[in-house]
């Protein structure tokens, strides 16, 4: 694990490899930790994955950690190890940062690759019974029991939002930087910002411009992973049919059956499909 220091705070990520910087951004309420199984299965490239700030081993500084506190620390990163040419790989929260940066600096992505992320504004309409239940419990006060004495976010994210368990050790990893009831609240602030009937309207406006550098990047060879589990996932075959309407220069390639923390369920395929993909467009050197 390596440290860099920006914004007066300090940002660990994992590094290793030579070649195209190929960049790993986890989402909520994970860490580089994600890519564990992941990472060793692609080969060619210079292999990166940061904790966001407030997560992980990254410092925790005194902000909201909105949406636009996460781009701010995640800018200052890519330009601190001074990262361009670089392929993106988004998760979760960690897909949107990728759009996002993507569509403020174009001249230095060679390529997007996404998996259970925010792709668009969704609306209530979207969102099943119980998806609505936990959305709404989850921005009232009583979300504050999620990050409460035994940290029902992390453990619940990890069990019933994966397929299989995780080992007493993983979790043990996951939990293991959320000690407090403080340390936990940018857990809590990225799930209240998942951007819903028009609201947060900060990441909503954020979403809306990242879609319009999707649909009009044709020049930027993206990569869809989507997987089968009607009742976990994000990206529905729904939310697929739209990706497919919306987003230039997209393949699409079916992962198989995982939930929606899929790199602990499907880590092999996703990193066999990611190294795939960046070989055939060129990206990586093997051999």
């Amino acid at each position: 694990m390596s440290e860099i220091h920006v914004l007066d705070e300090t940002i660990h990520y994992l590094d290793s490899g030579s070649g195209t910087p190929i960049v790993f951004l986890h989402g909520n309420p994970g860490s580089s930790h994600l890519w564990r199984n992941v990472l060793p299965r692609v080969e060619g490239a210079r292999l990166l994955a940061p904790d966001l700030i407030g997560m992980g081993r990254s410092s925790r500084p005194d902000i909201p950690y909105l949406f636009a506190d996460h781009a701010r620390y995640l800018d200052a990163w890519f330009d601190a190890l001074e990262l361009d040419d670089v392929v993106l790989v988004g998760h979760d929260w960690g897909g949107a940062l990728a759009f996002d940066w993507a569509a403020r600096h174009p001249e230095r992505v060679r390529g997007v690759a996404f998996l259970e992320t925010i792709v668009k504004p969704l609306e209530w309409s979207e969102l099943s019974p119980q998806a609505r239940q936990r959305t709404e419990t989850v921005r009232s006060p009583e979300g504050e029991t999620l990050i409460g004495e035994d940290n029902k976010l992390v453990r619940l994210a990890y069990t019933v939002a994966t397929n299989n368990p995780l080992s007493e050790d993983d979790l043990a990893e996951y939990l293991a930087p959320y000690p407090t009831f403080e340390s936990r609240r940018p857990l809590l602030a990225w799930a209240r910002q998942i951007p819903i009937g028009g609201e947060p309207l900060a990441v909503v406006e954020r979403v809306e411009a990242y879609d319009k550098w999707l649909a009009t990047s044709a020049d930027v060879p993206k990569l869809l992973l989507t997987f089968e589990n009607s009742t976990k996932l994000l990206i529905t075959p729904e939310i697929t049919e739209w990706c497919a309407a919306n987003i230039a220069n997209l393949e699409i390639v079916a992962c198989g059956d995982a939930g929606h923390h899929a790199p602990e369920d499907q880590p092999v395929r996703i990193g066999d499909e990611i190294s795939a993909w960046a070989t055939r467009q060129g990206f990586t050197k093997v051999g």
